[in-house]
């Protein structure tokens, strides 16, 4: 179901790689109106956190007055644009976008949060450097303490199953396996159980889905179970540290989800950014797209984690550590396995 939701917008993007600016030229001012009217009333009805955010947002039909009055004083295309990404933002949800040739409408998730995460720390010789393998988007190594790293930066970087048997079967005499999917924005959510499935021999519940059951904002299904299954191929049974921090977002939220779950599995860094409602598409009357959030995903505790998870183990970048090119996090969780320590 989620990788249904998910498809529309794959083929969103393409379309607009090929779309022409002159169809957003073609934005007529009597039109203003009725693409505001209809973008208010199609999230009205469709997008599923209002009564989730509801002492963290404003009032929708606030918001429909307030924005009412911008847009009957909106004098051009490109102010019609940013006044409803503006409308658009007020819901605090990173999968809630406006699109047209020209931009794209978005909301920080990421806001005054630290980053730990530096690039060029992992690409020195303690951990990456410049042996590292790769297999699909992952790339891997074993680090001097005889614990497997591997680096995935994104969700929308593809791997197969044999790419994650030659993985596990290089690390099969490891202490344990570090996953890194700090600042991974997400991706293919198909990926998220491709990869979780490697590191368990039965049968998980890991969450519950959701759906707009009617056009109120209260109208959601009843929570529908999810389960994690064994895969095919190589798996591994040993300790497994999931790193994690503010950008860890959308279908890479769901990972780290669905492996905290997993008895051999500790998550360490910072809370996840969030993201836990699956989007889909829609059209305005001028061409442009918007996609939102119509099916909440929640945890095995019946709890939702749109703005994110907590780590099992809280730990930042320690500032003397990074300029010594040390990385406080992977440090961690390397003596959390060696030392047993769950």
């Amino acid at each position: 179901m989620k990788n249904k939701i998910i498809a529309p917008f794959v083929a969103l993007m393409a379309l607009l790689t090929f779309s022409s600016c002159d169809k957003d030229l073609e934005v007529e001012e009597e039109d203003y109106m009725e693409n505001f009217e209809m973008l208010w009333k199609t999230v009205d009805e469709k997008y599923c956190f209002f009564d989730y955010k509801k002492d963290s947002i404003k009032n929708w039909n606030t918001v429909y007055y307030e924005y009412k009055a911008k847009v009957e004083n909106c004098r051009s295309k490109m102010d019609l644009f940013y006044i409803l990404g503006d409308m658009l933002k007020e819901l605090k949800d990173g999968h809630v976008n406006l699109y047209s040739s020209f931009d794209i409408a978005r909301y920080d998730i990421q806001g005054d949060y630290l980053d730990n995460y530096n690039s060029k720390v992992i690409s020195s010789d303690r951990y990456l450097g410049r042996d590292y393998k790769i297999a699909g988007g992952l790339k891997y190594k074993i680090l001097e303490n005889n614990i497997g790293y591997i680096r995935y930066s994104s969700f929308s970087s593809s791997f197969s199953d044999a790419n994650l048997d030659y993985i596990l079967d290089y690390f099969r005499n490891t202490e344990g396996i570090v996953i890194d999917v700090r600042d991974n924005g997400g991706g293919y959510a198909d990926l998220v159980n491709v990869l979780a499935s490697r590191f368990t021999d039965r049968k998980v519940h890991v969450g519950y889905m959701q759906y707009k059951s009617g056009k109120g904002h209260s109208d959601l299904s009843d929570p529908e179970p999810i389960y994690l299954e064994p895969g095919d191929g190589l798996h591994y049974y040993g300790r497994v540290a999931v790193l994690t921090n503010r950008n860890c977002y959308s279908a890479t939220n769901d990972f780290v989800q669905t492996m905290m779950v997993l008895p051999n599995v500790i998550t360490v860094g910072d809370r996840t950014g969030g993201g836990a409602g699956m989007p889909m598409s829609s059209e305005l009357p001028n061409d442009w797209y918007m996609r939102m959030s119509v099916a909440p995903y929640l945890d095995v505790n019946m709890h939702y984690t749109e703005f994110g998870i907590d780590p099992d183990v809280k730990v930042d970048m320690d500032e003397k550590d990074e300029l010594n090119k040390i990385d406080t996090i992977i440090e961690t969780a390397c003596a959390l396995i060696l030392n047993a320590s769950f």
